[in-house]
């Protein structure tokens, strides 16, 4: 039996301008054999340790996965955990203008497994200042001309706080704006109620050649990206 091959997608015309909420994930994997004689938990024995982009700056990554180009926009903190983030950015050729807010923490979300099961996830996080907001604004003024598209990719962190200058500033220079929205609020990314879901139209600013099959099959852990819109 034989199948017809699906040819890559074309992505290499993709330059993208990811702003939002960057996060880090953090992994400890371990052995879990007896509970702790101080309360009725598990004693997890910590073997391996791993750290993954997360957030908007997981969105970056497929960007630059599938072949295109992706600069992340994001207030992190001045600490060792945005040092590791812009170590594995550099890493995986995503070009990055994380602003250091002393302020707050850098997203980090630490998931505790034992048995290949999750016990505990930790979240570290706190939200920017509004003076943070206004230095975000002004970093995505100097770098949105050079890209096609803007991804707003909103996890609740803060980041997309004051969203509405943050659109008119793509919108007075003819960018697309797409939105990866937080829960069912949309209105608060335009006043108003959003635009339609864009479905496939998101290829058509991606590259020549992309198709929402091959994108899903490539990249199926994506799948909260389906909920993108577009704001006019």
């Amino acid at each position: 039996m034989t199948h017809e091959a699906i040819a890559r997608p074309d992505f290499s015309t993709a330059n993208i301008l990811v702003v939002g909420d960057a996060m880090l994930d953090q992994y400890w994997f371990g052995d879990v054999d007896r509970v702790s004689p101080e309360a009725p938990v598990p004693v997890v024995l910590v073997k391996r340790e791993e750290y993954r982009l997360g957030g908007a700056a997981n969105v970056a990554l497929n960007v630059a996965t599938l072949g295109g180009k992706a600069t992340l926009l994001s207030v992190v903190g001045r600490d060792p955990a945005a040092a590791r983030m812009r170590d594995m950015l550099d890493g995986a050729g995503i070009a990055h203008d994380l602003q250091d807010d002393d302020s707050v923490q850098t997203t980090l979300k630490l998931r505790v497994s034992g048995r290949a099961q999750q016990l505990l996830r930790i979240d570290f996080e706190n939200r920017p200042n509004a003076d943070m907001l206004d230095v975000l604004a002004g970093a995505m003024e100097r770098h949105v001309a050079a890209h096609r598209v803007v991804i707003l990719s909103d996890y609740g962190k803060g980041c997309l706080g004051r969203v509405e200058r943050k659109i008119d500033i793509a919108r007075r220079i003819g960018r697309p704006v797409l939105i990866d929205p937080k829960g069912r609020d949309w209105e608060i990314y335009r006043g108003r109620p959003c635009s339609r879901p864009i479905g496939r139209n998101l290829f058509r600013w991606l590259g020549p050649g992309a198709t929402m099959r091959s994108f899903k099959t490539r990249h199926r852990h994506c799948a909260r990206g389906w909920r993108w819109t577009r704001c006019w």
